[in-house]
Formats: structure tokens, sequence, C-alpha cells
């Protein structure tokens, strides 16, 4: 049967899969394993009335089970005040559409504007563009940047510090788009400064890509970095966490020139790896080089208070292939959440997440140490609420073990003997309390195994 409303052909579909190499559409499909490949009909029940289809999604959801997360590696799990979700549905507010019509679109410039404030003001940096995909896209983007405002260069440096999926995401952009990326070796958990130093020494690096906090959650001490690399004609930029630098030391006081990572870790949920926001800030001298858009403040006809669409490249929309990035419509409902949420938080709420963070993370790291197996990995290095410890028994074993009996999440293993560990604020002290006297039960039943 014919549907004239199908996109597609039966001679499109056939000239896509040649040009793709496969033979059937399935083909596509042939990297799912085969025992995660449905092979029978959804479960759906026939149709329901409203207060039916609520007791039974009802009855699903109590089958899940709340776990309590020690894993960062990029992701955090932050509380959101409830507020947030209500503001957030607003009718002015809630669209992700580009706000092309500034008469009708005031709820959607406004916020953004307010993004772009409250973000410049988190970095440290002149400007914000309106928000990016993630942290992953954000960084490959500042690295197309670099290249673009170096002109003649396209070699870029990234630190072996930084987290790897951002690393694998920027490896790909550099791939196709035919940027020389090399790695910074990292010693003793930081990057190599006299790697780093040599390689920039060479006079033919756009920029260099180094991470606050590291991957291993240490707080780098880049003293004197930009100007080194500005010395050598390259931009520094910096893959942040965003909550972080509500206590820690910010990009513009680095001195770097871009500021780019994951808003994530400002109050929006995990939710299974996404949607997120990334964010990307830097000086002035780059604004033209910078993907995305500008929302700017001024007055109406009659003086009154209005935003504006202020700068936003025409390749993005006419000449594709000589724009900048491929940035069009941008990730605005999760720009929209976290402007929300910074602006509840304010300051001193910032600092309160991290502090909670910091003390949490420093009691598990000091009770977790003082076991029989664990070490830390770095012990001179200073951390915020991610850490990394060594465990000379069955790591897996161990987080089976926290799962069954507390469920708790121990963690991201890094390596055979290596756990990263992260501590929020949703973490109390009695959460922590428990993961001890169940390390230390799992360790002492190890012991008397032996």
């Amino acid at each position: 049967m014919s549907y004239k409303f199908f996109p597609h052909t039966e001679d499109d579909i056939r000239s896509m899969l040649n040009t793709c190499g496969e033979k059937s559409l399935d083909d596509l499909y042939k990297d799912i394993p085969e025992d995660l490949v449905l092979k029978k009909e959804y479960g759906l029940p026939e149709g329901l009335s409203e207060i039916e289809v609520r007791k039974f999604f009802n009855g699903l959801a109590q089958g899940n089970e709340t776990l309590k997360c020690l894993i960062g590696a990029g992701c955090y799990d932050h509380y959101s005040p409830s507020v947030v979700n209500n503001i957030v549905s607003r009718s002015e507010f809630l669209t992700s559409y580009t706000p092309y019509q500034a008469e009708i679109s005031q709820g959607t410039l406004q916020y953004i504007f307010e993004y772009q404030s409250m973000m410049a003001m988190l970095t440290g940096m002149e400007v914000s563009n309106a928000s990016m995909y993630d942290g992953c896209t954000a960084t490959a983007e500042a690295m197309m940047m670099a290249v673009a405002a170096a002109k003649k260069r396209n070699k870029v440096l990234i630190s072996a510090t930084v987290n790897p999926i951002v690393r694998r995401v920027v490896e790909t952009y550099a791939k196709f788009n035919g940027v020389v990326l090399e790695t910074i070796a990292e010693a003793d958990g930081v990057t190599d400064k006299s790697d780093f130093e040599a390689k920039v020494a060479a006079d033919d690096v756009a920029g260099v890509i180094v991470a606050a906090p590291n991957f291993y959650g240490i707080v780098e001490d880049y003293t004197g970095w930009a100007d080194f690399c500005h010395s050598h004609k390259t931009l520094l930029i910096m893959n942040c966490v965003a909550s972080t630098l509500g206590v820690l030391k910010t990009p513009g006081e680095w001195g770097a020139d871009i500021a780019v990572g994951d808003g994530q870790s400002l109050g929006i949920p995990m939710n299974f790896g996404g949607p997120y926001v990334g964010f990307l800030c830097t000086s002035k001298k780059l604004i033209r080089k910078m993907p995305g858009r500008i929302v700017g403040a001024t007055t109406d006809m009659d003086g009154k208070r209005t935003f504006v669409l202020t700068l936003q490249a025409r390749e993005q929309h006419i000449r594709r292939e000589k724009a900048t990035s491929n940035i069009c419509s941008n990730e605005s409902l999760m720009a929209l959440y976290v402007t929300v949420y910074m602006a509840l938080m304010g300051k001193d709420g910032l600092k309160e997440v991290n502090e909670l963070g910091y003390s949490g993370a420093h009691y598990l790291a000091e009770k977790l140490c003082e076991m029989k197996g664990f070490s830390m990995a770095y012990p001179d290095k200073p951390f915020l609420n991610e850490f990394t410890v060594k465990f000379d028994g069955d790591i897996e074993d161990l987080q089976n073990v926290l799962l069954d009996y507390s469920g708790v999440q121990l963690g991201l293993k890094i390596a055979d003997d290596t756990l990263l560990l992260c501590v929020t604020e949703t973490i109390s002290k009695e959460d922590l309390d428990e993961v001890v006297l169940t390390c230390k039960a799992y360790t002492e039943g190890e012991d008397e195994d032996e």
C-alpha cells in the first residue's frame, strides 16, 4: 500500500542504502547485540481511560529502584529545587524554537540573555553564547575556534587528564576537520608541564585544552600557563565542571581564552545521559569565531527594556559550508533550566553545594583510606568533591556488594585497581557511614577468607 505522507520512496531508501554500503534497513542495526533485539510485539495494553493510564504507569514506576550515586566522571547527581520545573513550564519560556521574531519571543530572549550573563559571570569570561549541545561538543567547537583564529595553524594539544569521553569526541571532530590533535602527557595525575611547554614552544600550536578539575578530580595549578600560551600565539581552552566554578578559580582568573564544559551539574537531572547543555564562553576578541548566537538588551520605541538577537552568523542558515559551526537551534530548553537553577541558588547556594560535596568527599576519602586495601591514588593532590582511590581487591565485586546491600553505586572503575568516586549534596553523612561500614565488613570478610 502506498502512503503519500511517507517521506522516502523505495527508490530513495535503495539509494541511501547504496551510499551507506548496506543491503537492507536491518543492516543498519547489525551492531546491536542479538540478545537486545525485541522479537515480539510491544506489550502495550488496549485503550485506557486517563485514570487507568496513570495507574498503569504508577505500577511500572514502583518497579524502579532509587539508588544513591557516588559516580561522577562528567555526570553529577545534584539536587534541583522543585520550583525549577514550575518556572520552566511557564508559557513565555517553554519553547526550544529559535527566536527569530523578537516581538513575540521576549520570554525566550530574556532567559537566553540572563543565561549568557550568569555563565559569563560564573566563568569569569567576557561573553557567552546561547548554549551548545553538551560539554563534549562544546570542547570540540572550542578546538575549531582556536584553529579558525590561528588561520595558518591546525594543531591543537589536549591534556591526557581531560575526561576520556570528551577527548574521544574532540578526536572525531579533529579527524573530519583536518585538525592535528596531539596529547599532552600526564605525570602523577596532572598535566605534564614540561611536555606542555616543549610542544607549545614549537610555535605551531593553535590551542591547548586542559581540564579544571581534571578527570581524576584533581584541581590542577595552571599558574603561568596562559602567559606561556600567549607568548607563542596559542589559545588556552579550559574544560570545566560548571558547578565547581562557584568556589574554584575561574577560567577568566587563570587567563584562559575559552571556557567550555557541560552545564548538567547546574541542577539538570542525570536522566540516563541527556539531554544536557554545553556552555562556551570566551573573550570579546574571539566573539566572531564563536558558534551559536548572542542575545542583547535594548529599548523599544516606547523606551521599554526589550531583548533582541544581537549577533548570529548568517552562514549558520544560508551558506552552511562556510559556517564556523553546525550549531543553529541551540539546546534552549536546557539553557532555560540551568538559568532558573542558577537564579534560585545564587552565589551562596552554589557555594553551599560545593562545601557539602567537599566535606562529604574528604570524609569518605579519609574513612576509606583507614581500611586495609584502600589508598589515595594521588595523595598529595588537592580535590574538591571527586577523588581517585586504589583498591587491592576485586573492585567490581565490591561495587556489587554495595549495590545489593546498600543500594549504592560505588564510583566508576577506571583501571583494574583504581576507583573514581564523587560525593554531592545528595549524599548525607549517614549514607557515607553506611558505605564505610559495608566496605569495612567486605574487607574484613576478605581477610577472614584468607
